[in-house]
């Protein structure tokens, strides 16, 4: 599938809220992934695995390490008109100062680049997902059926449909029905799909009857400038897609593979705990589909005495003796002391090596000191964490903190970019 005649709109989101503190600082899909990549690598990877190298990147909000970022990252040849570029909001004579008010009016205002006679198609994703798609599959489905807006969806059980969007579906696929987050039995009941018709289409039901919107969209150029510059549309899910549904066709693309949607510190959390063990749900090394990310140039790990189990440890690492690490992902250039536990931690790493001619006197060194205990906590990049410190959350507070240096959101302690923790400190 010739996918030259497509470009692709990833969605930056807006300030993340729910991802503070670490949106605190940089934007989401800046927010650092696995130890070496960030959030924003997944969609643009899928893109060039899918033969798609026009990509554009929306956001508003403290994208300064994202652009940086991207510029690093995604470099390509002069030969073949590929580019990755940020569109972020910005004040332009007649169309007025306002910030994006929602993701659709994040296109509108960027309607301008979609002008060009070679775009026939506009891909839409989200910068904050986690998985593995081939969108000329998608683009077949949507060509194939003559659809003039495609969504991939996946099948999930009624039991997780209220935190999503579910379509409803005629036989052939076309999107006929949607209901944003059903709560009620009889809503559920409006957009159930029977489980037969989805392992017809080549998809093992399981018992699943609902499906979700995975808020990927592929439109026909024509037919999105229509609907954004006769509304006043904010949002795709809540306001473009429904109303797409009662006037044009809009086609199903089933998709049945690992998705996660990472909008919160609990499912950042988890799924990146999940991506270290043994039989990870996605596949960072599978070679038909890399994702990519800046290369480093950065020396290898050392391990002077440690046990590691079912962790990622990245490049540049300096790991301590007696330590012990389970469960955990270790970023890049992380240093580890002595005699130090750390176990269901995410460590975001740090983005500089340190020597201890770069310390000023009394200055505590990158990394975490010796004889100390990190047990279910994020810590994000460059923290100074001191020697005996333990980080246990014992007394299971649930939220702390808009300014510390250790903060707690759904459970999890977090230690923010740049923090200090001193000798001793136990929570």
């Amino acid at each position: 599938m010739d996918m030259r005649n497509t470009v692709a709109l990833i969605l930056g989101g807006g300030r993340g809220t729910r991802l503070f503190p670490l949106t605190k600082i940089r934007a989401k899909p800046a927010v650092p992934l696995a130890a070496k990549y960030r959030l924003i690598d997944i969609p643009i990877s899928n893109c060039i695995n899918s033969g798609i190298n026009r990509i554009y990147v929306l956001t508003q909000f403290l994208s300064v390490s994202l652009h940086q970022h991207l510029r690093q990252t995604y470099r390509f040849d002069q030969f073949n008109n590929g580019f990755v570029e940020l569109l972020a909001a910005q004040q332009t004579v007649g169309e007025g100062t306002d910030w994006f008010q929602g993701t659709a009016d994040a296109v509108r205002k960027n309607l301008r680049y979609m002008d060009e006679r070679w775009v026939d198609y506009i891909l839409i994703l989200s910068g904050d997902q986690l998985y593995r798609m081939d969108f000329a599959d998608m683009m077949k489905t949507h060509i194939e059926s003559g659809a003039a807006v495609t969504i991939a969806g996946i099948p999930v059980p009624r039991s997780g449909a209220s935190a999503l969007g579910i379509m409803k579906v005629n036989d052939e696929g076309r999107v006929i029905g949607f209901v944003e987050k059903p709560k009620t039995e009889e809503q559920l009941a409006e957009v159930r799909t029977d489980p037969s018709w989805i392992d017809a289409h080549g998809i093992p039901s399981e018992g699943r009857d609902c499906l979700a919107s995975m808020g990927l969209y592929i439109f026909n150029r024509d037919v999105m400038v229509d609907l954004l510059t006769n509304t006043n549309y904010e949002d795709f899910g809540k306001e473009v897609f429904p109303e797409a549904i009662k006037n044009h066709h809009v086609q199903l693309h089933l998709f049945d593979g690992y998705w996660e949607d990472i909008g919160t510190i609990r499912a950042f959390y988890e799924c990146n705990l999940s991506l270290a063990k043994k039989s990870p749900p996605f596949d960072f090394s599978d070679s038909r589909a890399p994702v990519y990310t800046r290369a480093r140039f950065l020396p290898p790990t050392v391990v002077e005495g440690a046990t590691i189990t079912g962790s990622l440890i990245a490049d540049g690492c300096l790991i301590g003796h007696n330590t012990v690490i389970e469960n955990s992902v270790i970023g890049l250039r992380t240093v580890i002391g002595n005699n130090v536990t750390i176990r269901d931690t995410v460590i975001m790493g740090a983005d500089y090596s340190e020597s201890k001619d770069d310390l000023t006197p009394g200055q505590m060194p990158l990394g975490i000191g010796d004889d100390s205990v990190i047990i279910g906590t994020l810590l994000d990049k460059n923290c100074r964490i001191g020697q005996r410190v333990r980080i246990t959350n014992a007394n299971k507070v649930e939220h702390f903190g808009e300014e510390e240096a250790l903060q707690v959101r759904e459970g999890i302690p977090i230690v923010i970019k740049d923090a200090m923790i001193p000798d001793g400190f136990e929570f």
